[in-house]
């Protein structure tokens, strides 16, 4: 999925903090918490068994998980931006981004808040953050949502060539401009790519009904999507070709070890997260309950809340 695309999204979602207007606000009801050594900016939300919410990009805030604010009801919803972006701190070089320090963040948040065992809600990007946590730290885990996300590299890279098949095929202009770009030496990462790509609409990969998304000129998030961190861990040409740490990472012949409650769900209208490759957790993780969202592309949340929210009472409390 190209960056610029996904940066789109994220400042369609900003609007929800202020419509949430019970719950802490995200850009002033936090605190910073330090993990690591790194200060990280944290928000918390309702009563109950603690849940983190890690968000997607890599490089997104956490912002545009504020729709899981309905859970706040029976529980403790923690957002927060992890290292590198939105409100939190930053590195002063690119390199120390990675895959496996987001998963020791979340082993670092958790010790910080003083907590026992967690719930854990990865989306997207998120959703490999929180498989890597799972299988390294299972002890902790009660229960795992995997949402619209990804198991392998292999996946990440089917990400990629749908994304780019369907641009080719509805916006030919588009394409003949990025192939264009390409032939003379860009790669995706060059600004001159992401502006060809953010003329794509957002809705096109990732909504079932575009509408929804609508940006209603909401005050901007600090850091919202760090295309930097992006393109650190994708690889320079990550929209094409998956390298760095997301073009290695591989779940698949591990995911049967899971033995806490497991719930993945993705959806029928997902250009990115594709369908093809989410039931294929059917195979990698049996144990698991799967859900597809007939009537949903990479946001269930969004498209579907009233079938959404009831199942992740339902599974979180059993």
């Amino acid at each position: 999925m190209s960056a610029r695309i996904y940066l789109l999204l994220v400042a369609c979602f900003l609007t929800w903090t202020a419509m949430a207007q019970d719950f802490p606000d995200s850009q002033t009801g936090g605190k910073y918490i330090t993990v690591n050594g790194a200060k990280l900016w944290v928000v918390t939300v309702g009563k109950g068994d603690p849940l983190i919410l890690i968000s997607g990009g890599p490089g997104g805030a956490h912002t545009g998980l504020r729709r899981f604010d309905s859970l706040a009801k029976n529980n403790m919803l923690i957002y927060f931006d992890a290292f590198g972006r939105g409100k939190s701190d930053t590195a002063q070089d690119v390199k120390e981004y990675s895959l496996a320090r987001d998963i020791e963040d979340i082993e670092g948040l958790r010790k910080a808040l003083k907590l026992d065992k967690i719930n854990l809600l990865g989306h997207s990007y998120g959703g490999v953050v929180a498989q890597g946590y799972a299988l390294r730290y299972p002890q902790q885990v009660a229960h795992l949502v995997l949402a619209n996300t990804f198991h392998s590299h292999v996946m990440w890279q089917v990400n990629d060539d749908n994304s780019n098949h369907e641009i080719s095929m509805n916006y030919p202009e588009v394409w003949q401009e990025l192939t264009a770009l390409r032939e003379k030496g860009y790669v995706s990462s060059d600004k001159e790519c992401q502006d060809v790509y953010g003329r794509v609409p957002y809705g096109f990969l990732y909504a079932y009904n575009p509408d929804k998304f609508a940006s209603r000129g909401s005050k901007p998030y600090p850091n919202a999507f760090n295309t930097k961190l992006y393109y650190q861990l994708v690889g320079a040409d990550g929209d094409f070709i998956v390298g760095s740490d997301i073009g290695s990472f591989d779940y698949r012949r591990r995911l049967k070890e899971l033995k806490m409650p497991v719930l993945i769900y993705g959806g029928r209208y997902d250009r990115v997260a594709v369908p093809y490759m989410m039931i294929k957790y059917k195979q990698y993780c049996p144990q698991a309950r799967f859900e597809m969202f007939e009537l949903s592309g990479h946001n269930p949340q969004v498209e579907e809340p009233g079938k959404l929210f009831p199942l992740l009472e339902r599974f979180l409390h059993s």
